[in-house]
């Protein structure tokens, strides 16, 4: 086993862990700890609500999560003689559940506490608790079902700049103050600016700390430094390639999941739980103007479920409530292919609430699959058939 470099204590808030992490990114967040290119070490991660959320049948600490919070991440990693303008080459060699603690959740949040994709269908607070047993989950919320998962961090990333920071908050300020498209709804928000409440900044002087929580970005979306981008692929063998932004990278992770479908689509949508990662790092010097970088590039590893059995639903860009027609909008056709595999799925003996979170964290493939054709986009949702004790398909 790698020796933990970061560990955690789950009866503790990450604040008052010995080694701090952090929930903003900000490029003076100093680094926790250092290693050299080469080097291979284990990082232990909180879930991503810092233990808000409770191995029981009561939705109440679900619909009361305190959004602010999230996400807690372990770091940052001072890697030694990374500069910017390098590529931080991080290899993922194990992922894992905490001993003693291998149960994860799936939520739905409440529609007046950060609602989620299907909102508008889905305004109550639910969730399910997933048991881990080695490579397979099951749940007492969702009966009937069992697959494998395909274990990943959601989030994992590099500090930005300072330049990169003011860009992020300039960019997203002005897409508040503009407004959505016309399919917007008012939940969730446009998007979640600086908020220094609940802020944690590893071991950041407290003479910085209100500057710093002020002006640092929140973890919700990804970015230009990899961040929150949710790909269920980024498993146990996979490489990524970061660029580089400040000296050091300060490398950081959090937000680990057992099993997630494309896209997580009830925000809360994988199986979410606290685990560890071990890792490798490297050094590719020059890397980001060598192979013209601009976003991660990652290259996923060998493990991950074998289905070879799909039931694919369609979806096209047509609004489900007013009929209306919009341009080749793969956001409303995606919406549309989950929407009509609820449906199927409730013809099943499931409710909406279920189907809706085994959508979100079963190893579901989302596509785009057409976004020439004028005026549709395409979307195609693969739900495998193999998850299911019983036969799903139409007869």
């Amino acid at each position: 086993m790698p020796e933990p470099l970061f560990k955690v204590d789950l009866t503790k808030p990450m604040n008052e862990q010995e080694l701090p992490g952090h929930n903003r990114w900000h490029p003076e967040i100093p680094a926790v700890v250092s290693v050299n290119p080469g080097d291979v070490f284990r990082i232990e991660c909180k879930d991503w609500t810092d233990g808000q959320i409770k191995n029981n049948d009561d939705p109440s600490d679900i619909r009361d999560v305190n959004l602010n919070v999230v996400h807690v991440l372990s770091g940052p990693i001072h890697v030694n003689g990374a500069e910017p303008g390098d590529i931080l080459v991080v290899d993922l060699l194990d992922i894992g559940a905490l001993p003693g603690d291998e149960w994860g959740f799936t939520g739905i949040f409440a529609r007046d506490n950060g609602g989620g994709f299907l909102t508008d269908h889905f305004p109550e607070a639910a969730k399910a608790i997933w048991d881990l047993q080695g490579i397979y989950t099951s749940s007492r919320h969702i009966p009937g079902v069992r697959f494998a998962g395909i274990t990943h961090p959601g989030l994992i990333g590099c500090a930005p700049s300072h330049e990169l920071l003011a860009e992020w908050n300039r960019r997203e300020k002005a897409l508040v103050d503009k407004g959505g498209p016309p399919w917007k709804p008012q939940v969730p928000p446009l998007a979640a600016l600086p908020n220094p409440d609940k802020a944690i900044l590893g071991k950041l002087a407290s003479s910085e700390f209100d500057r710093v929580a002020a002006e640092a970005a929140r973890t919700v979306p990804p970015r230009e430094h990899g961040g929150n981008c949710d790909i269920k692929n980024l498993s146990k063998g996979s490489r990524i390639y970061f660029p580089v932004y400040v000296d050091g990278a300060k490398l950081s992770m959090g937000d680990i999941h057992f099993s997630q479908g494309d896209g997580e689509i009830s925000f809360c949508g994988a199986i979410e739980m606290s685990g560890y990662i071990d890792l490798h790092v490297d050094i590719i010097k020059g890397g980001v103007e060598k192979y013209g970088m601009v976003n991660p590039i990652f290259k996923p590893g060998p493990v991950e479920p074998h289905y070879s059995e799909y039931l694919i639903f369609e979806g096209i860009s047509v609004d489900e409530f007013s009929g209306e027609q919009y341009y080749l909008d793969a956001h409303v056709s995606y919406r549309r292919a989950c929407l009509n595999a609820i449906k199927y799925l409730k013809k099943f003996g499931f409710t909406g609430e279920q189907a809706y979170l085994l959508l979100s964290c079963a190893p579901v493939e989302g596509r785009i699959s057409g976004i020439v054709d004028i005026p549709n986009a395409c979307c195609t949702l693969a739900l495998p058939t193999a998850i299911f004790d019983r036969d799903i398909l139409p007869t």
